[in-house]
């Protein structure tokens, strides 16, 4: 197997031992055990269980902290469109991740001990609400009357955490939990208060 095959599937193999067990309960040995092959194997791909950890948040960052701006979406013709149609696809896409949400959190919290994690997520969140602020320039640079005195750095930053609370909600409710609902909610709050 190449080794940016098995790197992944030791990944994989860590994912689900802490999404059962939290990232206290992540070990070298049970990575290997889920992953079906040799303690050794793990430690020459990562030589310890930090690097498990570190390599586990990059690949979840990857997972869930990169916007993608989709051909489709990027083909409206007007910003306030290509806003909401982002806003359903980012909302739908990281509700769908429950494990991931959970994980996410438990790696903010280590990242209160851990410098490493802590650097490495707020560079990430802070990535992810500039991909944004760029559509909020465009956004209020195509309607200034419909966004008096809102800025685009705080147009991203009510974006991004209407999206993950959505992503935890849908944590807290994985099977019942409705996005467009969650959704129609928001622009019904942000009719009210205009």
């Amino acid at each position: 197997m190449p080794e940016s095959e098995r790197r992944e599937q030791i990944l994989q193999a860590a994912f689900d031992v802490a999404c059962r067990n939290g990232i206290g309960g992540l070990s070298l040995r049970a990575v290997a055990a889920e992953a079906g092959i040799s303690h050794g194997l793990v430690l020459f791909h990562f030589r310890t269980k930090e690097a498990v950890l570190h390599g586990l948040l990059d690949w979840l960052i990857a997972d869930m902290a990169v916007l993608h701006v989709s051909q489709d979406i990027a083909s409206f013709p007007h910003a306030r469109d290509r806003f909401h149609a982002l806003m359903q696809q980012e909302m739908a896409r990281l509700s769908r991740r429950p494990q991931h949400t959970r994980l996410f959190l438990e790696f903010w919290a280590l990242g209160v001990r851990d410098a490493v994690v802590r650097s490495r997520i707020s560079a990430e969140l802070e990535r992810y609400r500039q991909a944004f602020r760029s559509i909020m320039e465009e956004l209020l640079d195509s309607d200034p009357a419909g966004f008096e005195s809102a800025t685009a750095d705080g147009l991203a930053a009510a974006s991004v955490s209407w999206i993950h609370g959505c992503a935890v909600q849908a944590m807290i409710e994985p099977d019942s939990f409705d996005t467009d609902g969650y959704l129609a909610a928001v622009r019904r709050m942000i009719g009210g208060m205009s």
